[in-house]
């Protein structure tokens, strides 16, 4: 055998407008030269039928159901049995080079009309790398949903190496594919321990741990939860009696003017919440205490329900996909919705408020955003509830970091309302949830600890991304290397890829076409 070397003379093809090289023995022919289509066998089965047809039957009275990307599904009867490469008709992924078109059934089957059945006369896994790396931008068509036809796909441009290289070809593939999914399954471990250290990490802060040298360092100047407690009690107190001198002002006034606008609303006092049994909690530092989450804010509101033909202009609007793990995104345009003055005003939010996810899968029901300097001004949906904070006496911070663990989306959605595909929390659940609180010196102290900590994490989780990008151009570069001929040595003694496509074309002359009768039929080869 002989290396193949760089440069080595190819051959070029044009079919459907595709023109890419080939090494110069290898041969290269339409798809419709070396693969049986056996597009006749699909039929389409509704999803209401099919429930029908397999309730009552047992898994060995079964058989897989096939789609454009993989099986939806099973069904009670096959109309094929053998081995098949089913390449996408619609749905499928053509214009993403790292996302699988075509991919290999066997056994006996039935397949649905957004995928082609293809008998390939070659070697089949070589078969479907190659239309796995194949260029489908010349032969699609549709925008949204990109449609391959039967009449381009015949026209598909194979190379075709003698049999034996084929086989060399896809035994390299898939000794490289096997390293690489090695690889792969590492780094998604790796990113997994990263998830389980971060929930370890907050776990030990809000039990205490991780600030506890520094408490012990600073006990004589540390203030007690009580003693904070007892002073958002009264800056609570204070400011409410603002709001109820405000209110008696506005409200002379409007009567002072006629009564001809709107009257001004009393404003009501935010109810608090008893602590309950804590024994399902862990044990706090003899500084923290455990209490209701109602004790530490001013307000809570829920969200802005707007019909979905009031969006498109007007205020930008937080929706429930624009935050996750206690961050609203800084990043890209919101939404906007048009509201009136009031609206405006009543549904707004400010810095250091925290936003709660109130309706959604339980998955993600509960979820927190922390309003920055970049979200200032927007409205928020009725999906969510909004937490004002006394940022003089509370980093809010901490408790969008707490309700992120957890131990925190646990209690608030402890009393969850479930309905079908969704779940719901009210005021009620979520400020009659337990949390700690602590110092606000210690609380910085504990936030920077954990910033320095996730800051690093994230790095670690950003090389990792990286490297699993990497690893799905590694697979195309592969691919491409083998189709170029690259990949594996070449061997004098294979049988030319000429007489086998010749032999494949008698073969094709001597076997009937498949007519339009749905029947049972076994793979030729």
């Amino acid at each position: 055998m002989s290396e193949v070397p760089e440069g080595a003379p190819s051959v070029r093809l044009d079919l459907l407008g595709q023109r890419f090289p080939a090494p110069k023995w290898w041969k290269v022919a339409a798809l419709d030269d070396v693969a049986l289509i056996l597009d006749s066998y699909r039929e389409p089965v509704n999803n209401k039928e099919r429930q029908q047809r397999i309730d009552g039957k047992g898994v060995s009275e079964l058989f897989p159901y096939y789609g454009a990307t993989g099986q939806v599904d099973y069904i009670d009867d096959y109309k094929l049995d053998g081995k098949y490469v089913l390449l996408g008709e619609d749905g499928a992924p053509f214009l993403e080079p790292e996302k699988a078109k075509a991919y290999i059934v066997e056994g006996k089957v039935w397949v649905n009309n957004h995928a082609h059945i293809l008998s390939p006369r070659i070697n089949p896994d070589f078969f479907c790398y190659y239309l796995n790396s194949a260029d489908y931008a010349p032969v699609v068509t549709g925008t949204t949903r990109l449609k391959l036809n039967q009449r381009a796909m015949r026209r598909i441009a194979i190379a075709v190496p003698p049999l034996s290289e084929q086989r060399r070809i896809v035994a390299k593939v898939e000794e490289l594919f096997s390293e690489l999914d090695k690889g792969l399954e590492s780094l998604k471990t790796a990113r997994a321990q990263l998830k389980t250290y971060r929930q370890s990490l907050l776990k030990a802060a809000f039990e205490g741990r991780l600030t506890e040298q520094w408490r012990r360092d600073n006990a004589d100047k540390l203030e007690s939860a009580d003693q904070l407690l007892q002073r958002i009690r009264e800056e609570r107190e204070a400011r409410y009696e603002q709001q109820l001198e405000e209110w008696k002002a506005a409200l002379a006034e409007w009567e002072e003017t006629g009564k001809t606008s709107r009257k001004p609303r009393k404003p009501s006092a935010l109810k608090n919440y008893e602590s309950q049994s804590t024994y399902h909690l862990p044990s706090l530092p003899e500084s923290w205490l455990w209490v209701t989450l109602s004790e530490l804010i001013e307000s809570a509101k829920n969200g802005l329900y707007k019909p979905s033909s009031q969006y498109g202009s007007g205020c930008e609007i937080v929706r429930i996909d624009d935050f996750y793990d206690g961050v609203l995104r800084e990043e890209g345009e919101f939404k906007k919705v048009r509201a009136d003055v009031e609206e405006a005003q009543g549904y707004s939010i400010q810095k250091s408020d925290l936003l709660v996810n109130r309706v959604n899968s339980i998955e993600y029901l509960g979820k927190t955003g922390l309003v920055q300097d970049r979200h200032a001004g927007m409205l928020f949906e009725s999906n969510m509830m909004r937490l004002r904070f006394l940022p003089d006496l509370i980093d809010p911070k901490l408790y969008s970091t707490y309700l992120s663990t957890r131990q925190g989306r646990s209690e608030v959605t402890r009393n969850a309302k479930h309905a079908v595909n969704q779940a719901s929390i009210n005021q009620t659940d979520v400020l009659s949830a337990q949390v700690p609180i602590l110092s606000k010196a210690e609380s910085a102290v504990l936030l920077k600890y954990l910033d320095s900590r996730f800051s690093r994490i994230k790095h670690l989780e950003q090389e990792i991304d990286a490297a699993i990008g990497r690893s799905s151009t590694l697979r195309q570069s592969i691919l491409k290397r083998a189709f170029e001929g690259k990949l594996v040595p070449q061997d004098p003694d294979d049988e030319p890829a000429s007489r086998l496509l010749e032999r494949i074309r008698q073969e094709q002359a001597d076997t009937p076409k498949p007519g339009r009768r749905r029947r049972k039929a076994e793979a030729s080869a």
